[in-house]
C-alpha cells in the first residue's frame, strides 16, 4: 500500500480540514467560504473554529478574527522570537499622536477623518495617512451624508499588531465621570 492510499484512509477531522484551508490561505477567509469548501453549514464550521482554537493554545499559532473573516497568525508572545528568525526589525513604534488616532479608530470604527478630528481637537490628516500607509486601517466604505466622506476601520494588522484575536479583546474604554465637580475616570464594562 502506497502512503497515499494509507492517509486516504485515515478520518480527518473539521479542525484539521480548517486548519489546512487556513494555512494555505494568503489572506483572512470568510466563515461562509469555508463552510461552502466543507459542504457544511456556518455553525459547523463555527463548531470547528472553536476546537481548533483550543487546539491551538499550546501550540505556536493563533486563529484571528476581523470582520467576519478568520485566518492563522503566529502567537503574538513568539513576535520577538520570529522577528530574530527571519531578521526583522523590532516592530515599528508608533508616536503618541498615532496611538491617540489609532485608539479612536478602533473604539468608534466605522469613522470618518472629521469625526477622529472632533475627538482629538486637531486636524487627524497626517497620522490618518501614517497609519493607511503602515497597514494598520483601511478605507471600509463611505458614508450617505453630505460629501460621502471615507469610513476608516482597523485592520488584521492592527490586530497582529496588538497581539488581539478579535476587535472584542479590546479593553474597556475608559469614560470620565463627573462626581461633586471633579472628573474621574469610570471603567466601562
Amino acid at each position: 500500500m502506497s502512503d497515499s492510499q494509507s492517509t486516504s484512509n485515515v478520518d480527518v477531522t473539521l479542525s484539521a480540514k480548517i486548519e489546512a484551508m487556513l494555512f494555505v490561505s494568503a489572506e483572512p477567509v470568510p466563515v461562509g467560504q469555508l463552510a461552502a469548501a466543507l459542504d457544511v453549514t456556518a455553525s459547523v464550521v463555527e463548531r470547528g473554529l472553536k476546537e481548533l482554537d483550543e487546539s491551538l493554545v499550546t501550540r505556536g499559532l493563533r486563529l484571528q478574527r476581523n470582520a467576519g473573516r478568520v485566518q492563522l497568525t503566529t502567537a503574538p508572545e513568539l513576535a520577538e522570537l520570529v522577528e530574530l528568525f527571519l531578521g526583522l526589525e523590532a516592530i515599528t513604534h508608533l508616536s503618541r499622536a498615532a496611538l491617540e488616532t489609532l485608539a479612536i479608530i478602533a473604539y468608534q470604527q466605522p469613522v470618518t477623518r472629521p469625526q477622529v478630528d472632533s475627538i482629538r481637537g486637531v486636524n487627524s490628516d497626517g497620522m490618518m495617512k501614517s497609519l493607511l500607509s503602515k497597514g494598520l486601517v483601511q478605507e471600509s466604505g463611505r458614508t450617505e451624508g453630505p460629501g460621502r466622506p471615507i469610513l476608516y476601520s482597523t485592520t488584521p494588522e492592527f490586530l497582529q499588531h496588538f497581539g488581539l484575536s478579535s476587535i472584542a479583546e479590546l479593553p474597556p474604554l475608559a469614560v470620565p465621570v463627573e462626581e461633586n465637580g471633579e472628573h474621574n475616570v469610570l471603567l466601562k464594562g
